[in-house]
């Protein structure tokens, strides 16, 4: 193993590896802390972990255990890989993290960057732009979970981490990859131990990532693992023009479970549901996600009956979600919708299904552990970020797991056309 990844939640981690597997590593990702080696000898292995909005000590427990398993494998680069608009609260889960790898790996410094410009997600002067708007007046500023009110991550991290947080600018990142390691050399002296990186095109990324190549550890969204292939290529570690990105065909039933309430998967959602049958759930309708799930399997049973692609979904404008949690608790409207997809995904795989597709970090997280999917090979990309993947155990399954603000607006009904 070449490269092994801790991702914070289990969409990031799919995330994580289309990107490698796109730039020729052969990736596997696991769901959860891994009981055996994946087979296949991957070079990059990415351990999908559900600890982006559980405590910090819990998220630090969990990465530490994920970061030994990983060195008992012989990753030679830790890769940290957190959201690309830095998910997060002023108390975690980033810095205390990032702070615990740090010492655990024996390493002083650590480069910091979540921009994805593929998707719009961009660094200038370590402030976080989504699209043309910064993160603060972004629709993040307004997320259920992990409201982001800043957009200055170097603030951000700081209140996080218990280390110096400093950046680097972008021209500096312009310059090239030799430019970037000066600056990291330069940084690391002045006692800084995260530095925000500036990106703002897919050439940053390719420089950042050469320049991280003695790096002990990255913490950064996706878009930083593109350029990291090349630094094994040139190591004569991996080979050129590998096809990294072959899956089995499946056949089978097909199914769009959408738990995100982004405005993006709104959005996705309202288009696939003028083609294809769409049902959504309600907390408030029953008590126990039981009851929620035979509601449901009774309304989508002829589609089921007919083969047809259907939704079945909990997005919703924000106002309504807030009036869930006003009526049902936070914590507790959360859980009862997550078992409900849960419980769900058992029951439609027992129908038939194969083929499904996962909208919502938490969503995902909830399908792949009710499924008990242990890995994924990852294979092509349906939109940056979002790779279709396949278990490697029986009954094999074909999973595209989606971050809530990923794709475009005709994702689901493109997603499934691909297969065809």
């Amino acid at each position: 193993m070449l490269l092994g990844a801790i991702a914070d939640d289990f969409t990031g981690a799919t995330d994580l590896a289309s990107m490698l597997v796109v730039r020729g590593m052969r990736t596997v990702q696991t769901i959860g802390l891994p009981r055996t080696v994946p087979a296949g000898n991957p070079d990059a292995v990415v351990v999908a972990l559900k600890s982006r909005t559980i405590s910090a000590a819990d998220a630090v427990r969990q990465s530490l255990d994920a970061l030994a398993w990983l060195r008992a494998q012989g990753a030679r680069q830790i890769y940290f890989k957190v959201c690309s608009t830095f998910d997060s609260t002023d108390v975690g889960n980033i810095g205390p993290v990032a702070d615990a790898l740090l010492d655990a790996l024996g390493a002083r410094f650590s480069a910091v960057c979540p921009a994805l410009p593929a998707n719009r997600r961009t660094v200038y002067l370590g402030h976080l732009f989504v699209g043309d708007a910064l993160l603060a007046d972004s629709p993040m500023r307004d997320h259920p979970l992990t409201p982001m009110r800043d957009s200055n991550l170097v603030r951000v991290l700081a209140r996080q981490s218990r280390r110096k947080v400093g950046l680097v600018r972008w021209p500096v990142v312009r310059a090239g990859a030799a430019s970037i390691r000066a600056a990291f050399v330069r940084l690391e002296a002045e006692g800084v131990a995260h530095a925000i990186v500036d990106a703002i095109d897919d050439s940053d990324l390719d420089a950042i990532g050469e320049a991280c190549a003695d790096l002990p550890l990255i913490t950064a969204g996706s878009g930083v693992a593109l350029g990291l292939p090349a630094n094994f290529r040139r190591a004569g570690l991996i080979g050129a023009n590998v096809d990294a990105a072959t899956l089995p065909a499946v056949a089978g039933k097909a199914a769009v479970l959408a738990g995100s309430c982004s405005e993006m998967t709104r959005r996705q959602v309202a288009a696939f549901a003028r083609v294809h049958p769409a049902v959504a759930i309600d907390p408030l309708r029953h008590a126990t996600p039981d009851a929620l799930a035979e509601e449901v399997l009774a309304a989508v049973a002829p589609a089921l009956e007919a083969s047809r692609p259907f939704l079945v979904h909990s997005s919703d404008e924000p106002s309504h979600v807030a009036a869930v949690q006003q009526a049902l608790g936070t914590e507790v409207a959360a859980m009862r919708i997550e078992q409900t997809f849960g419980l769900l995904a058992r029951a439609l795989v027992e129908r038939g299904v194969r083929r499904l597709i996962v909208a919502g970090g938490e969503t995902s997280g909830s399908v792949v552990q009710a499924l008990g999917v242990e890995a994924l090979a990852i294979g092509p990309t349906i939109d940056p970020g979002v790779p279709w993947t396949a278990t490697l155990s029986e009954p094999r399954l074909l999973l595209a797991l989606k971050s809530g603000n990923f794709g475009a607006e005709d994702f689901f009904l493109r997603a499934l056309a691909m297969l065809d």
